[in-house]
């Protein structure tokens, strides 16, 4: 049995548009976005963001935006 090896971009040109076919553009894009490695330096992005605050000012403001966000979600409560 002889298995005919196809370069990578035709696999996955075929791959594309058989899910395109199959799942729709949109739901292909979302497929395959799951797979890509994104884009910058998350690590010294965090440290920009967060080094002059202190764990509890953090915690503060996790905590301040699930109130907004319930609030928003559920209406105000007053």
């Amino acid at each position: 049995m002889t298995i005919e090896l196809k370069p990578l971009t035709e696999i996955t040109h075929e791959a594309i548009r058989l899910l395109c076919k199959e799942m729709g553009v949109v739901n292909t894009i979302r497929f395959i976005n799951q797979f890509s490695t994104g884009y910058g330096n998350y690590t010294e992005e965090r440290r920009q963001f967060f080094d002059s605050m202190t764990m509890g000012e953090i915690v503060s403001e996790i905590e301040q935006m699930r109130k907004r966000e319930q609030t928003t979600l559920h209406g105000s409560s007053a």
